[in-house]
């Protein structure tokens, strides 16, 4: 029989945990809770911390799900690869990758901080380095065991009418960046459980990954191409609290004899330290081409305030903007509140908001 040594999920009281993954060094079987309501497979780095996941179902089996891969230092992954979430633990498949700019204010040039620029905040010479991140899908499985950590339904256009705020959302796809997905393989030709795997994706078992893209991929990809692309991503880390910000255009709408642009904008809270914090209020300034300047205050953030632990270090949410200009700049604090009662507050990098010039026509969603 074997022994699960690279992911093994252990019972300690009501809690699972899993032992730290060596690198991948061989390959090891893959394990997870088997049958219907089990919880997502959760797998850690040797640099991570050790993911916890919901208490254990009753009756509940492990079953080997894959084999982990070596994951790549270099180079990036092919649509078709099965992952795990080194964060979140959910399984996963990429589908296609795009290239990002990285704006990493932790590893700042050590040039002078500027002035208050006129968006009306300080701001330092951040220069912008390539990265790679990935449109994924999750396993259906799991989000109702991460939809505490990780909305599943990050992805969001603008309807296709005349009523400028309807919004709708693809449920189960995400953007990953390259070091937080950890590789696996599987023998089961429908590995991931999502209404779009199979229309996205056919099995060939001549290929490694055995899964490519249908023409039907392709086409989505290329016509969503505008409103999907991630272009930026702005990460900051304060009292050992990153924040990661990724901006996304969703496109323009007419509203009362009047243009509003709009913006969906996904944000990752990370607690690095062993300490357990929550997350109490957020405070935004937003600046619009147009000359406003707009300041929101409020509790916590989409109706949860978010407790970051040793066992659940991340929380991961998406909200939207719009303005009646095409383009704009977002930045602001978090506030916390550590278990002796004090707060601290944590900068949001700040990022701007940019329309896209060559908008001909809007998102088009899940029709190809």
């Amino acid at each position: 029989m074997a022994s699960c040594v690279a992911r093994r999920a252990l019972a300690v009281g009501s809690r699972w945990w899993s032992r730290s993954l060596t690198a991948a060094r061989g390959s090891r079987p893959l394990c997870a809770a088997g049958g219907a309501g089990a919880f997502p497979p959760v797998a850690t780095a040797t640099s991570r911390r050790h993911l916890s996941s919901r208490n254990r179902p009753e009756g509940k089996v492990l079953e080997t799900v894959g084999v982990f891969e070596v994951p790549k230092q270099n180079g990036k992954y092919e649509t078709g690869q099965l992952f795990l979430h080194s964060v979140f633990g959910y399984r996963g498949v990429v589908l296609f990758p795009w290239q990002a700019r990285l704006y990493d204010r932790d590893v700042a040039s050590a040039t002078p901080e500027k002035a208050e620029n006129p968006a009306g905040h300080g701001s330092k010479e951040v220069k912008g380095k390539t990265h790679t991140y990935y449109q994924v899908l999750i396993d259906a499985r799991d989000c109702p065991h991460i939809s505490q950590r990780s909305q599943t339904e990050a992805v969001t256009f603008l309807a296709n009418h005349d009523d400028s705020r309807a919004l709708y959302a693809i449920p189960g796809l995400d953007y990953v960046s390259h070091e937080d997905i950890l590789p696996y393989t599987s023998t089961d030709q429908v590995p991931i459980q999502h209404e779009l795997f199979e229309r996205f994706l056919l099995y060939d078992q001549t290929k490694a990954p055995p899964f490519v893209a249908r023409e039907t991929l392709r086409a989505w990809q290329e016509k969503n191409h505008p409103w999907l692309e991630l272009s930026d991503v702005h990460r900051e880390t304060t009292e050992n609290i990153r924040v990661t910000v990724i901006p996304f255009y969703m496109g323009m709408r007419e509203a009362q004899n009047s243009h509003v642009y709009w913006w969906r904008y996904c944000i990752r809270l990370e607690n690095l330290d062993s300490d357990v914090v929550q997350l109490r209020e957020r405070h935004w300034r937003i600046f619009s081409l147009s000359g406003t300047l707009e300041t929101v205050r409020g509790r916590g953030v989409v109706g949860r305030e978010p407790v970051l632990s040793k066992e659940q270090p991340a929380f991961q949410y998406s909200s939207h903007v719009s303005l009646q200009a095409s383009s704009g700049h977002m930045w602001g604090t978090f506030r916390f509140e550590r278990p002796d009662g004090s707060h601290f507050d944590v900068r949001i990098p700040p990022f701007s908001l940019e329309s896209n010039k060559d908008e001909k026509t809007p998102p088009s969603g899940l029709h190809w």
